[in-house]
């Protein structure tokens, strides 16, 4: 023991630290915490699509009633851009103007903190108000964050369009007032349908004939439609409140709105108009088509009727909802699709379909689960390789530490505020490949030193562990640095690309942490009969072996005839330039990130400048049409002359 302690002196820290692990039951208390905590984060740390970009974003929309184009470019949005470049941080400022209206966009560099740019914008125009022209009549900050896309879009149709789209919107905005009550349910709304609207169409002749004129038509509506308070009086010790109102609640009372009083008699509008209670005017359309796979869409609950048919197109509404900020896109879809079949049998008409055309919790959890698919399939990989080559003990030790890597990396995941994503998975699947290296390096030189016997067990181990130390080392190091570029990168692909800069170096680190404790550890306890089994027999001759004459074979001649080393060298300088070449001449597509098994995507019709909404929608329905051939195709959505849900593209 006095030997062995010696020894440790002279080989250093690292010896110290490996000694102390392999000797005491720190090791197994290590495994055991980290596994039971990554397990805890597993299920703690949110699950989303894509990773979170903070680019603070604000819309001021202007509403300028009466100017043109030119006028509301040249008074409001032009004078605001200058004001709005003023503030810290703001990369880009652009406006687009109509007549009657602006939209001055404000853009912050990303990674400035939104609430601290929401704050800036806002003080920036309080404090500019002078500067308003007289003609504004209005105008309001619209923030936009990337929370603000729906992880989950609800369809709601009719069968053989019993239901017009008018019908389907009060349904949906019947829906949503349910839906927004559901914890970490942020911002939500309804697309497609046109909205209630009592129209109030006056006749002229009948104007005429009561005397009145559309300016007191206009004034009555106005001061009728109110509800406020106006006053109070006393009586028998009781204060009393008078309000007057309510609104509007139905055409007949906005038919019964007195105008005047002729002769001492009342004229109501409905006298001098016609009162028209229906949908307001289109001015957009959106469907629903199906296409051949339709049998496999996911729906909520069952209509009564026939199921859609491949070709078949419906009027239909929207229902968009997306998730607070930091919160389980997972956990928030299941409990909207739960609280959607809660309502399909109580709110829902029996004949009206409510499909779910997106469903980005369900897609997040599926990726989660390939991960852990991924690293099952790595360990079984791993074992196999290394039973074949080292033993069934050895692999087994190897396999422990790819779990727990991955384990406390999605500690730290959880703790600095990472989200399962897309591209944290593709960081912790690149990882796999590079976390193993120093574990087998560590095994394979304990196995051979143990075959060796020439020093007792312990001894032997701290000294395979020893030779290996500063290699291993360097190069997990090496790798480490490859990766801290990645840091770096500006734009909106430095907060997308941070989980990978993130995820990769910290499973490297813990990789080699594990090689130091675990891996030493459980070589010590499960390895020792591989010393004992050559205990009586003679110390094995590594020049013997069947890999050492093998490569010894291939070796030996490079190193001693300088020719073929030469060529050796020139083979692999011409596959290095071949595989450059590939990237240069395009002949392997460049990508940053790997293909990804996407269920929905997004075609954005541009027609040409002047195209009518008919025209429009007609180009959309022959798309439609196609798309219903497509054998791959549930259904389809087109959204003409309004926009549609954005996705993570926008």
């Amino acid at each position: 023991m006095g030997s062995t302690k010696t020894q440790d002196i002279k080989r250093g820290l690292t010896t110290k630290i490996v000694r102390i692990f392999t000797t005491s039951q720190l090791s197994l208390l290590f495994l055991i915490i980290s596994m039971l905590a990554g397990a805890v984060a597993l299920i703690l740390t949110p699950r989303e699509e894509d990773p979170q970009i903070v680019v603070p974003v604000m819309d001021v929309l202007i509403e300028y009633p009466g100017a043109s184009s030119e006028e509301v470019e040249k008074l409001a949005a032009t004078p605001l851009e200058v004001v709005l470049k003023q503030i810290e941080g703001v990369e880009y400022v652009y406006s687009v103007s109509r007549p009657g209206a602006a939209v001055v966009t404000v853009r912050y560099y990303v990674g400035q903190n939104y609430e601290n740019s929401l704050i800036k914008t806002w003080n920036k125009l309080l404090s500019n108000q002078d500067l308003i022209p007289p003609g504004v009549t209005r105008w309001k900050v619209n923030p936009v964050e990337i929370d603000n896309v729906p992880i989950v879009l609800l369809t709601l149709s009719s069968q053989n369009n019993h239901y017009d789209s008018m019908a389907l919107r009060r349904i949906a905005d019947e829906l949503i007032v349910a839906f927004r009550s559901i914890d970490d349910v942020g911002k939500s709304w309804v697309v497609g349908g046109e909205q209630r609207r009592v129209s109030v169409y006056a006749d002229p002749a009948r104007l005429a004939a009561h005397g009145v004129t559309l300016i007191e038509v206009s004034r009555a509506l106005t001061e009728t439609n109110v509800n406020m308070q106006i006053g109070h009086f006393e009586r028998s010790n009781r204060e009393i409140l008078l309000e007057a109102g309510p609104h509007f609640g139905s055409s007949r009372e906005v038919g019964a709105t007195v105008i005047k009083h002729v002769d001492d008699r009342p004229v109501y509008l409905r006298d001098v108009a016609r009162i028209v209670d229906g949908p307001a005017d289109v001015n957009h359309y959106t469907r629903i088509g199906f296409g051949p796979a339709v049998d496999t869409m996911v729906t909520v609950g069952e209509a009564v009727g026939e199921r859609p048919q491949a070709g078949q197109e419906r009027q239909m509404v929207t229902i968009a909802i997306a998730k607070r900020k930091g919160s389980n896109a997972v956990h928030v879809a299941e409990d909207i699709l739960a609280m959607a079949g809660k309502l399909h049998r109580t709110l829902i008409p029996h004949d009206v379909l409510l499909s779910v055309t997106r469903d980005y919790g369900e897609t997040a959890n599926h990726k989660v689960n390939e991960l852990v698919k991924h690293l099952c399939f790595a360990i079984v990989i791993i074992m196999a390789l290394l039973a074949f080559s080292l033993g069934t003990k050895e692999a087994f030790i190897v396999s422990i530490a790819v779990p727990m890597t991955l384990a406390l990396t999605l500690l730290l995941d959880y703790l600095f505020g990472y989200t399962i994503n897309r591209v944290t998975l593709f960081a912790l699947i690149l990882s796999l490949g590079l976390l193993v290296d120093d574990p087998i390096v560590d095994v394979e030189n304990i196995h051979r030193h143990y075959q060796l016997r020439k020093e007792p067990p312990l001894d032997a181990l701290l000294t395979a562990v020893d030779e290996v130390r500063p290699p291993t080392i360097l190069a997990t190091f090496t790798v480490i640095v490859s990766f801290l570029p990645m840091f770096f990168i500006t734009g909106m692909m430095g907060p997308y690309m941070a989980p990978m800069a993130f995820n990769v170096p910290v499973a490297m680190i813990f990789s080699l942490i594990v090689a130091f404790t675990v891996t030493p550890w459980a070589s010590y306890k499960l390895l020792q009969g591989v010393y004992h089994k050559r205990e009586h027999a003679a110390a094995i001759d590594l020049k013997q072996t069947l890999v050492y004459r093998i490569y010894r074979a291939f070796l030996y001649p490079l190193l001693t005839t300088p020719g073929r080393a030469r060529l050796f060298l020139l083979i692999i300088l011409i596959a290095f330039v071949g595989s450059v070449l590939l990237a240069v001449t395009r002949a392997v597509p460049l990508k940053l990130l790997p293909f990804d098994n996407k269920n929905e995507l997004q075609i954005v019709i541009d027609m040409p400048r002047g195209s009518t909404l008919e025209q429009t929608d007609e180009v959309a329905h022959a798309l439609g049409s196609y798309l219903a051939t497509v054998n791959e195709v549930t259904d389809y959505q087109t959204y003409t002359g309004i926009a549609s849900p954005m996705d993570f593209n926008g």
